[in-house]
C-alpha cells in the first residue's frame, strides 16, 4: 500500500479538497471514515462529503470530557445531514481512570490522559479501515506543517487523507458561512480550538489560536497527528 500511495500523493497536492475526497471514496469506500472532533475543519469535510452524495462513515472520540456545546453540535449535525456519528469511547470510565492513575491525570500527565482517552480508543476503531480522513491543516501547528493531502500513516497502518491541508482559516470560515454549516457556538466566544473541558480555555487577545489548548504546558497535540511517520513522497 505505501507504494500505491506514493504514486498519487504528489499529484494529489494540486487537487481540490473535493477531488481528494472523491479519490478517497473511490479507492477505499466503505473502508474509509472521516474522523473529527467537530471543529470547523471537520464540519467543512462533513458538508463536502454530503454534497458528493456518497454514503460515508463519521467517527468521533467521546472522551467523556467534552463540552456540552460539543455534544449538542454532534446531535445537531446528525439531524441536519440525516446521518449517524459513530462514537468511540475509552476503555476506562473517568472514575476508573482516577482509581488507576490518580486524580486530574490531564493536569499531571496530559500526554498519558490523551493516550488513554483519545489515541488508544481511536486505534481500536481504525483497524476496521483502510484509510482515515482528517481535517488537519498545515498552518495549525508546527507538527502539521509537513502534512500531505494523501500519505501513508505508519503509526496506525493505513492511508491518511487530509483534503484541507493547504486551506487557510479564512477559507474554512468562508465555506462555513457561505454554506450555512452548523458550528460550535464556543467559537464565537474566543474558543478557536476546542478539546476537552479540562484542557481548553478561552484564547486571550494577541494569543495564538491554539493557546487555549493545554494552557501552561508545552503540549500542542493530543497525539493523533504526531509521530505518525507519514511517508515522504
Amino acid at each position: 500500500m505505501p507504494e500505491r500511495v506514493q504514486e498519487v500523493a504528489i499529484s494529489a497536492e494540486s487537487w481540490s479538497a473535493e477531488g481528494v475526497m472523491r479519490w478517497a471514496f473511490s479507492q477505499f469506500h466503505p473502508e474509509v471514515a472521516l474522523v473529527t472532533a467537530f471543529g470547523p475543519e471537520g464540519l467543512v469535510l462533513i458538508d463536502m462529503a454530503a454534497r458528493l452524495g456518497t454514503k460515508f462513515r463519521i467517527i468521533t472520540v467521546d472522551t467523556d470530557f467534552l463540552f456540552a456545546e460539543t455534544y449538542a453540535l454532534i446531535e445537531r449535525v446528525e439531524r441536519h445531514y440525516q446521518l449517524i456519528v459513530e462514537r468511540v469511547r475509552p476503555v476506562l470510565t473517568p472514575q476508573e481512570q482516577e482509581r488507576s492513575h490518580g486524580r486530574a491525570l490531564w493536569k499531571r500527565a496530559p500526554d498519558k490522559c490523551c493516550q488513554l482517552r483519545k489515541v488508544d480508543p481511536l486505534r481500536t476503531k481504525l483497524v476496521e479501515l483502510r484509510a482515515w480522513m482528517t481535517g488537519i491543516r498545515r498552518d495549525q501547528t508546527a507538527a502539521r506543517r509537513s502534512t500531505r493531502k494523501i500519505a501513508w500513516d505508519t503509526k496506525f497502518g493505513l492511508v491518511k487523507i487530509s483534503p484541507l491541508a493547504d486551506w487557510s482559516t479564512e477559507q474554512i470560515w468562508n465555506y462555513l458561512f457561505t454554506n450555512d454549516v452548523p458550528y460550535n457556538p464556543l467559537h464565537d466566544r474566543a474558543y478557536p480550538s476546542i478539546g476537552c473541558t479540562f484542557c481548553t480555555r478561552e484564547v486571550l487577545p494577541g494569543e495564538d489560536s491554539r493557546a487555549g489548548r493545554w494552557a501552561g504546558s508545552n503540549k500542542t497535540e493530543c497525539g493523533l497527528h504526531v509521530l505518525s511517520e507519514e511517508a515522504s513522497v
